[in-house]
């Protein structure tokens, strides 16, 4: 039997033209850490059959450019393991950063009776952190997806979150039942459609959570023309954005409200990514 070192690098001699040895490692180590074994502390020890096995069979997709947390069946974010599905967006490390914003904005208000709906949920991402590291928060969300809010609503039980799931499309079903908020938080569609993407996206990640219409904005106006129907005095609305989309973005919020103050943060490559509104 070959150890988890020479597992690894026949795999990736096999499919360098398609495979990054970092995937390919990250991938084991996956796999190892669900069997409770550390890879990097086992490299030279004999391979667990059912651990090379089930490696061959996933770097074969990996290698058709399904994306690993498709292959894996999880993903990670913010430290909270989630199931992914192709019906769900698979969280992106960028969106962490628009929960450790709100979770700073939350500690500012310094209120322990805040209301919070995530818009557009998927996988529960969003609603789920925000839910576990402010407990106190009362988190509803949406998703116009029923398959993506069957694997939110298991992602929140996984992670003992409580949170309210809605079917239906953007704040729709919160006009429709009454509800206020303090806080509105949405990571939309945001690519135009017209945009090229690369394949491992574009053939395998749900177009209903990628596309935003033709300059990508169509989710937030739909959005948008609903917040004042929802948001209570003085509350926030807390968006990520596509990188370029900042001066469209900013110019369409004002086209709604004329008073409000916008902030926009960069993320950790220096792109505008995210926008806060607060009224």
């Amino acid at each position: 039997m070959e150890t988890y070192n020479q597992l690894l690098f026949r795999a990736y001699h096999k499919y360098e033209d398609k495979l990054d040895i970092a995937t390919l490692r990250l991938y084991l180590y996956e796999l190892c850490y669900a069997k409770g074994i550390n890879l990097y502390l086992m490299l030279d020890e004999t391979a667990d059959e059912s651990i090379a096995n089930e490696f061959e069979k996933g770097v074969k997709d990996l290698a058709l450019g399904k994306p690993l947390n498709y292959v894996l069946g999880y993903s990670w974010f913010y430290g909270y393991k989630l199931k992914v599905s192709p019906s769900v967006l698979i969280p992106r490390f960028e969106t962490e950063e628009l929960v450790g914003h709100l979770l700073a904005y939350i500690d500012e208000v310094k209120n322990d009776d805040l209301s919070l709906v995530d818009v557009g949920t998927g996988s529960g991402a969003l609603a789920i952190a925000l839910k576990k590291e402010a407990p106190f928060l009362k988190v509803k969300a949406s998703d116009i997806s029923l398959d993506a809010l069957k694997v939110a609503l298991e992602n929140a039980r996984d992670n003992a979150a409580e949170i309210t799931f809605y079917e239906g499309d953007m704040l729709k079903p919160f006009v429709e039942n009454n509800d206020k908020f303090d806080i509105i938080v949405s990571n939309p569609p945001y690519i135009p459609d017209d945009e090229n993407v690369e394949h491992s996206v574009k053939d395998y990640e749900p177009h209903v959570a990628l596309f935003g219409g033709q300059d990508g904005l169509d989710h937030y106006r739909d959005l948008l023309k609903d917040v004042p129907k929802v948001l209570k005095e003085n509350g926030l609305v807390a968006f990520e954005m596509g990188y370029n989309q900042k001066e469209a973005l900013t110019n369409l919020v004002h086209s709604y409200f004329e008073n409000v103050k916008i902030d926009v943060q960069k993320d950790i490559n220096g792109k505008d990514r995210m926008m806060f509104v607060k009224f």
